[in-house]
């Protein structure tokens, strides 16, 4: 709906980047159906999860394995090396990119909602920490998306010096994604801690 109402500054790069974005996590599911042990750290434990799990803790999950782990590797998918020679066109990259945390936003309330809707547990407390917790949603939003574009430029960085070394920083983003999935599911108001230490990654 957001590439319809014209939000975005490059359209066609914007498309062509939710494709690449959205074909791992489906490049993902395929291999955890095929082969649940092949799939990368972070899928795994999402896919793997308990299912008694909260369905926010669901949420959560699959949020670290697609943003901490998925986003920077679609970014450079969509970003060539040759457009990092380019200030004007990275900037403008960066900008589209930055403009997701505002339709991310706006779809809060909403899918907190949806949350309840599929037996997220709603505790008076947590019914008290529901404008809190939406405000924290969107700050560790937005710190996640700093530290995915720092990632892209890591990504970058290792792109150039060779196969060999981009697989080995993909890698070490795995290992830290997957690293994640402790504190997430850690006892306690999770969306405030997130909001305080962070939700993002950084290599």
């Amino acid at each position: 709906m957001a590439l319809a109402r014209g939000r975005f500054e490059d359209l066609a790069w914007v498309t062509g980047w939710d494709v690449a974005f959205a074909d791992l996590y489906l490049d993902a599911l395929t291999l955890h159906r095929a082969s649940p042990d092949a799939v990368a750290g972070p899928w795994r434990l999402a896919f793997g999860a308990a299912p008694g799990l909260p369905p926010e803790a669901h949420v959560l999950l699959g949020m670290n394995a697609h943003i901490n782990y998925d986003l920077p590797q679609s970014l450079i998918a969509v970003i060539p090396s040759e457009d990092f020679a380019s200030p004007s066109l990275l900037d403008r990259r960066r900008r589209d990119h930055e403009r997701i945390d505002d339709v991310l936003a706006s779809r809060i309330a909403e899918e907190d909602v949806a949350l309840q809707r599929v037996g997220g547990r709603r505790t008076p407390l947590d019914r008290l920490l529901a404008p809190v917790n939406r405000r924290a949603s969107r700050a560790f939003l937005r710190e996640s998306r700093r530290k995915v574009w720092a990632n892209t430029y890591a990504l970058h960085a290792a792109r150039l010096e060779g196969p060999a070394a981009y697989a080995v920083r993909v890698s070490d983003l795995e290992a830290a994604s997957a690293e994640r999935v402790a504190d997430l599911l850690r006892p306690g108001p999770v969306l405030v801690r997130l909001a305080v230490h962070g939700f993002g990654v950084t290599l």
